[in-house]
C-alpha cells in the first residue's frame, strides 16, 4: 500500500468506514482471456450511527466515554448508510477513466453486496452521470477523488478532499484524543507515522481546509 492510500484509510477508518484498498477488478475480454482493467484504490462503508467507543473496565456503561464526531468535509448526512468508492492521487484530485468505466463501477457494487447485478447496471450509470446514488435500500454510493491539488475549470460531479485536509483531521483527531490513543497500537501505517511523531512532540501545523 502506497503512502498516500495508506493515509486516506486511516482518514476514513477515524471516520467510521469500513475499507478496502486497492482492489484489482479482473475484466473478460471479448476474444477471450481476461485483464486487470484497473484497480480501485479504496472502498469503503459507514453505518449512520458508527462511532468510538471507550469502555469503562468493570463499571456500568453510564461511564463509557463515545464519540461520533466526523469530519463534515466527508458530508455525510447521517441518516444512512454511506458508501465510497474513492481514487487517491498524489497530486491533482481526480477520478481516472477507469474509475469511472461502468463496468467497474458494477464490480465496485458488487464487492458492497449491496444491490443486485441489475440494479448495479443503472446504479452505476447514474454515478457516472452524477457522481451520487441511492440503492434500493436507502444507502448513500459516492464517487470521491483524494489529491493534494484540485485543479482549475469546472467543478467534477464528483467529491473532492484534498490531502491538507486529511492529515489535518487526523492531526487534530490525535491531539484531542492523545490521553486515550496514547496506549494505542496503531496498525495502519498513515496513522502510525503521525502517532510516532506526536510522540517525539513534532506537529505538521497544517490548516484544516
Amino acid at each position: 500500500m502506497d503512502n498516500a492510500v495508506s493515509l486516506v484509510q486511516a482518514y476514513l477508518r477515524v471516520n467510521g468506514y469500513f475499507t478496502v484498498t486497492e482492489l484489482p477488478v479482473i475484466e473478460a475480454m471479448r476474444g477471450g482471456g481476461y485483464r486487470t482493467a484497473t484497480d480501485i484504490d479504496v472502498l469503503a462503508f459507514r453505518f449512520p450511527r458508527a462511532g468510538r467507543l471507550v469502555p469503562r473496565h468493570g463499571a456500568s456503561r453510564s461511564r463509557d466515554r463515545a464519540n461520533h464526531d466526523v469530519d463534515p468535509e466527508l458530508g455525510i448526512d447521517g441518516e444512512s448508510a454511506d458508501m465510497l468508492i474513492g481514487e487517491v492521487k498524489e497530486g491533482k484530485a481526480e477520478l481516472n477513466r477507469g474509475a469511472r468505466e461502468p463496468a467497474v463501477i458494477r464490480a465496485a457494487l458488487t464487492r458492497f453486496g449491496c444491490c443486485s447485478p441489475e440494479r448495479a447496471e443503472s446504479i452505476a450509470q447514474e454515478l457516472v452521470r452524477r457522481g451520487h446514488a441511492e440503492t434500493d435500500h436507502g444507502h448513500r454510493v459516492r464517487l470521491v477523488a483524494f489529491g493534494s491539488t484540485t485543479g482549475d475549470g469546472a467543478a467534477p460531479n464528483y467529491h473532492i478532499i484534498r490531502f491538507a485536509r486529511v492529515v489535518s483531521f487526523l492531526e487534530s483527531h490525535l491531539s484531542h484524543n492523545w490521553d486515550t490513543l496514547r496506549q494505542a497500537e496503531f496498525k495502519e501505517p498513515g496513522l502510525a507515522f503521525l502517532g510516532l511523531l506526536h510522540k517525539a512532540g513534532v506537529h505538521l501545523r497544517t490548516p484544516m481546509s
